[in-house]
């Protein structure tokens, strides 16, 4: 399956628009607190369950739901709600339509979600985190498994490799099964942090979580190892599960010289076919759904997307 992350701009280019990331500014929630918290998640969920009934009917799978579903929640229970029990009816709706298609739903935490900090207080607000993230998925009644990913990366070293696997290892194997059972952690761009091998042997090794596969930062901390041997290192941590990969291309070689290394194309050409045959791919592409369509027309194997 092939998947995009987050935005439909299909959807949100439609009257009324549809999307599922709105979000307040920490003055609002300060003014107008929990309750307009309740508003924003039933339009979210409501939305939701559009965004994943239209990936239905052009044939989408997999699908990457945006981070500020709920907004706000770490600073309230989530059955705190004014509104919950329609919150809990429109997720067991999401939830249903994902699992009756067969389809794919995940997470992926922002970049200030570090679990090997060294700072407490950044742990803790990081727990929380992966923790709401995992409290949707089961309001869903999503299964707790890497298939409905909660997806995050280490993201940085400490001056000290060892000791931050080991705070990373002992803040999963402390989560909550609901979190701990959905995690899988990602490679990252840039040289100095953490790579396929080094994920596989000291995370995955030692606390049985899967690697997802980032292609394109897979170039920056290869590690002397082809695409393909990543790829494969990785693979081999999903017991029972078929694999996540992310796919994308550098903005410098479609539209931009001067964009930074790490900065993705607004689409990309095409997807290798052994990770396709071998992996569920998310796209991460500015195009986001409109990048699939394109590849389909590519591929001349489905068509190309909504008139």
């Amino acid at each position: 399956m092939l998947g995009y992350a987050a935005m439909n701009r299909t959807l949100r280019e439609h009257d009324p628009p549809r999307r599922c990331n709105r979000d307040m500014q920490k003055k609002t929630w300060e003014s107008d607190g929990i309750e307009y918290a309740a508003t924003l998640a039933e339009q979210n969920f409501e939305d939701l369950r559009e965004i994943l009934t239209w990936n239905l009917e052009h044939g989408i799978g997999f699908y990457r739901c945006s981070s500020k579903l709920v907004p706000w929640n770490s600073q309230f229970d989530i059955t705190a709600l004014p509104n919950y029990e329609r919150v809990r009816s429109l997720a067991q709706e999401c939830g249903e339509l994902v699992q009756d298609a067969g389809m794919r739903l995940t997470f992926h935490p922002s970049h200030w979600c570090k679990l090997a900090s060294e700072s407490d207080d950044t742990v803790a607000r990081s727990v929380e985190s992966v923790e709401h993230h995992s409290r949707w998925l089961d309001m869903m009644g999503l299964p707790r498994s890497p298939r409905y990913a909660i997806n995050v990366h280490i993201g940085a070293h400490y001056g000290d490799k060892a000791a931050t696997a080991d705070r990373f290892c002992d803040v999963v194997s402390d989560l909550a099964p609901r979190a701990r059972d959905r995690l899988t952690v990602e490679n990252d761009d840039a040289e100095s942090l953490w790579s396929v091998q080094e994920l596989v042997t000291d995370i995955a090794s030692r606390i049985d979580i899967p690697v997802t596969f980032d292609y394109h930062h897979h170039s920056f901390t290869d590690r002397g190892l082809t695409y393909r041997e990543g790829f494969d290192l990785a693979r081999d941590t999903w017991a029972g599960v078929r694999p996540i990969t992310h796919y994308s291309e550098p903005a410098r070689l479609r539209r931009d010289s001067d964009a930074s290394p790490q900065a993705h194309a607004d689409h990309v050409a095409a997807v290798p076919g052994w990770l396709t045959d071998q992996s569920d791919v998310m796209i991460e592409s500015h195009g986001k759904e409109r990048s699939l369509f394109r590849l389909r027309a590519a591929d001349g194997t489905h068509a190309s997307g909504p008139a």
